[in-house]
């Protein structure tokens, strides 16, 4: 049988929203089998709690920047880094407590949400571990892009991504996806996007605690400022957070998942379809 895990010691992570700018500290918890993952807003009166598996599907869910759990009025924003994390290190129950309406966005990945939690310490608990098993083929898409999971004997990611900008192009990757495999060629692809968006970015309001230490800011040679972790550091990193998305369903997922140009509201339109089928 293969149990439920949590973490086993409290453990602290703070730093800069890449969105908002504003400073957030996060207190992760152990947290009871069968519980899932819980967000409590410690900032806000009545310290609020936001799980997962009560998240609602409105407009502020899957933008083109971040995804945002949202539980009536209460939101917790740009989740997707850390919950990948949790999805690659089978976490399934935890209390976050966070002091700010925007999670940290650290190095721009998966990587320091990675070694956080294993610092606290991974533990199963004395419960079996609920999946969900794709049995039949399912779909979504919108205009240029497309996302469908297909019954699979495991979990394999398979990506295709295409950007005019020449120092993307177009990058394809599919990989069989284990704890091994997301901590080294998964957690540290950072976020990106390229020098033109940028600007477009800031002028809208979006990208305020973003600099090229945290973000991957393309041009036409490379990233401003910085350099690749791998050849195709921005396809793996649409990986990243397609796992961290995906893992809103609240549970493991079999299957294959093969997305063409998918982003967070696509996601989120997978997300709806699985949830519809637990």
């Amino acid at each position: 049988m293969i149990k439920q895990k949590t973490i086993k010691d409290p453990v602290v992570i703070e730093g800069i929203g890449l969105q908002t700018g504003s400073k957030t500290k996060l207190n992760f918890k152990g947290a009871p089998a069968n519980s899932g993952i819980n967000f409590i807003r410690v900032d806000l009166p009545n310290k609020p709690l936001l799980n997962i598996q009560s998240l609602s599907f409105d407009k502020s869910m899957g933008n083109s920047r971040r995804t945002t759990l949202s539980v009536g009025p209460v939101q917790v924003q740009t989740i997707e880094h850390l919950l990948a994390a949790l999805s690659g290190l089978g976490i399934n129950n935890i209390i976050v407590e966070t002091d700010g309406v925007e999670l940290p966005g650290l190095d721009g990945s998966a990587k320091e949400y990675v070694t956080t939690l294993e610092k606290a310490g991974i533990v199963e608990q004395d419960a079996p571990l609920r999946t969900i098993t794709v049995e039949k083929e399912i779909w979504c898409s919108d205009k240029d892009s497309f996302l469908a999971i297909f019954p699979y004997n495991g979990l394999r990611v398979s990506y295709f991504l295409s950007y005019p900008t020449p120092s993307i192009g177009e990058q394809f990757l599919s990989l069989e996806i284990s704890e091994e495999v997301f901590k080294r060629d998964i957690a540290p692809a950072r976020t990106f996007c390229v020098v033109g968006e940028a600007l477009v970015l800031l002028a809208l309001g979006f990208g305020k605690g973003s600099c090229s230490k945290n973000t991957l800011i393309m041009g036409k040679r490379g990233p401003v400022g910085n350099n690749l972790r791998f050849p195709d550091e921005p396809v793996r990193h649409k990986i990243l957070d397609l796992l961290g998305d995906l893992y809103l369903v609240g549970m493991p997922l079999i299957g294959h998942v093969i997305a063409v140009k998918s982003g967070h509201k696509l996601n989120m339109e997978m997300v709806k379809k699985l949830k519809e089928k637990i």
